[in-house]
């Protein structure tokens, strides 16, 4: 259950990355709404999930969920380049996430 939660956390982390470039320097309020919305879901989410995962892999699987997701984000929808060592970089990013997942306790 610490696992879904903390995934939950990382995509709101993706969420509010996301809502602060959208809130134009926070002058839109409603996607500024939004950041703050997610920013206080993400660190709750990982609050709780660090009750039950060891703070550091936590901690990390929740940047490198924000990080992966957030650039994945870029690409797909703010025409972001996705040349070929990006892509690679952000494919050791998710394995090396998937990695902690497997050895923590």
């Amino acid at each position: 259950m610490y696992w879904i939660i903390l995934i939950i956390a990382g995509l709101f982390e993706v969420g509010f990355t996301t809502c602060l470039l959208l809130s134009k320097n926070f002058t839109n309020l409603i996607w500024a709404a939004g950041f703050f919305v997610c920013i206080a879901l993400s660190f709750f989410l990982l609050n709780k999930a660090s009750q039950g995962i060891p703070m550091g892999t936590a901690y990390a699987v929740w940047t490198g969920i924000g990080a992966a997701g957030t650039v994945i984000v870029g690409m797909i929808f703010f025409k972001e380049p996705a040349d070929f060592w990006r892509l690679f970089f952000i494919a050791t990013l998710i394995l090396s996430v998937a990695g902690l997942k497997f050895v923590a306790n």
